[in-house]
Formats: C-alpha cells, sequence, structure tokens
C-alpha cells in the first residue's frame, strides 16, 4: 500500500462491519485483498492510534476469560464520515484514471479475475 490514506480508508471499511481488535482488523484485510494491499502491522497500530485521537474511531478494553483484555475498535459517527469522504475520493480518483486510459489508449479494459481482457 502506498499512502497512509490507502491504510486509512481500508481500515475505516474494514470496520464498518463492526468493532474489531488490531488483528482482526488485519486478518480481515489480508481475507478480502489476498494479500494485494500487503497491509503490515506494523503501520496498522499507528494508524488505529491516531484515528482514535482524532475521534474517527473508538477504541474499548474487552476482557477475555484468563487473557489479557484487548482494545477493540469501532467506528464513530465522524468514522463514518470519513469513510463516506474516502469512498468519494476513491470513486473520483478511479473514474479519473479510467477515463484516461481509455481516452488515450482508445480501447475499453475490462477485469476477469485476474486477467485483463483489452478489447478494441
Amino acid at each position: 500500500m502506498a499512502f497512509a490514506k490507502d491504510l486509512e480508508a481500508v481500515v475505516l471499511g474494514v470496520l464498518q462491519e463492526g468493532g474489531r481488535h488490531g488483528y482482526e482488523i488485519a486478518r480481515r484485510i489480508r481475507e478480502i485483498d489476498e494479500g494485494a494491499l500487503n497491509a503490515r502491522e506494523g503501520r496498522l497500530y499507528p494508524l488505529l492510534h491516531r484515528l482514535e485521537a482524532e475521534g474517527a474511531i473508538l477504541g474499548t478494553w474487552v476482557p477475555q476469560d484468563g487473557r489479557p483484555p484487548r482494545k477493540v475498535y469501532a467506528l464513530t459517527a465522524q468514522g463514518w464520515d470519513a469513510l463516506a469522504t474516502h469512498r468519494a475520493a476513491w470513486r473520483s480518483y478511479a473514474g479519473a484514471i479510467e477515463s484516461v486510459l481509455e481516452h488515450r489508449t482508445g480501447v475499453k479494459v475490462e477485469e476477469a479475475g485476474h486477467e485483463v481482457i483489452v478489447r478494441g
């Protein structure tokens, strides 16, 4: 993942499914992206702390039987707004890239699984 904002959008997207602790967030990202985003836990925890400090997520310590408590993160109203902003920015960005690619090449690019099919 090239930019911190990309990981922020992905984390907020995962948390829209419900509260999760850090390791669950990392695992869910790997399940969804099949490793393509390369979201490392070393970048995840500082981001979670920042998002919590900014008020986008709320961390709550949840006790566990016979084990240390885990901090479970959930979206706040501000986090839902941030997620909507990321979605709109992504759609705009992806649309612009698609427009440029189709305009410059004059061909239609379609994805089929992991293959790219070029139709012209």
